[in-house]
């Protein structure tokens, strides 16, 4: 089925306890003086779907505590197994809460694989989905203190990109961005990678020039970081065998 990640829904699998209300204070307030709200108040639990709450109890793997991303058709395969077990109509409201939330949004912006009802990862997740549930997910954060939630975004969306294994020209027709802001935010991204990617492709030529046995052995050599230099060596190779490979703008999985 295909991922909605625009309505922003927010429910999912069985919802955790609330928990209890810390103990008030004990000392009488004085008088004349109202007692102070209490922040702890237990709020209202929120409702769960009872065919979510079904599916959590058949797929706890899918629908339980943790979630991952469903593979296409995963609706008739429920029917296909359960038939009347579960209600047809029921069903398609829970998939679509359960598709909309900030929890399933999370799981398929991790660019994790497609999974099937027995748990197995059985397809890669699109690059159009992994970027649109990205910016769903970052569009209902609030920042905390100090928190710039624009570059945690474009460095995720940067992510994303080289991931994804698509040329820029590619990756820009497939994710199909509309709004301006995002376009923008998407081209910063874009120009950072790039960046990162000439410095990658520098390091490799120094590497290669520098006749060190090791990369280690590099590393020492120019006061860098080994671990760093061998996820830039990676990515060097990555840009050469898209160069040298048919026009087809993808680079091989990594």
């Amino acid at each position: 089925m295909t991922e909605p990640v625009s309505t922003p829904v927010e429910n999912s699998a069985p919802s955790a306890p609330v928990e209890a209300p810390a103990r008030a204070d004990r000392r009488t307030p004085s008088r004349g003086r109202s007692a102070a709200p209490n922040p702890t108040a237990a709020r209202p639990v929120r409702e769960v779907h009872p065919v979510l709450e079904q599916l959590a109890q058949l797929h706890p793997v899918l629908f339980g505590a943790t979630f991952l991303p469903l593979k296409r058709g995963i609706y008739q395969d429920l029917l296909a197994l359960h038939g009347e077990a579960i209600d047809k109509a029921g069903l398609k409201v829970a998939m679509a809460i359960h598709t909309r939330s900030t929890r399933y949004l999370n799981a398929v912006a991790s660019g994790a694989e497609r999974h099937d009802l027995d748990g197995n990862p059985v397809e890669a997740m699109a690059p159009e989905h992994v970027f649109h549930a990205l910016v769903e997910v970052f569009k209902r954060k609030k920042p905390r203190d100090g928190e710039d939630l624009q570059v945690k975004l474009r460095r995720r969306m940067g992510l994303a990109f080289v991931n994804s294994g698509l040329s820029r020209e590619a990756y820009l027709q497939v994710v199909q961005v509309r709004d301006e802001a995002t376009q923008a935010l998407l081209d910063s991204a874009l120009a950072e990678v790039a960046e990162q990617d000439a410095k990658a492709e520098a390091v490799q030529r120094a590497y290669t020039a520098s006749g060190a046995e090791t990369v280690e052995a590099f590393a020492d050599m120019y006061g860098m970081n080994s671990h760093a230099v061998l996820r830039q060596l990676h990515r060097a190779k990555q840009l050469q065998t898209a160069r040298e490979a048919p026009q087809d703008g993808a680079l091989p999985s990594s």
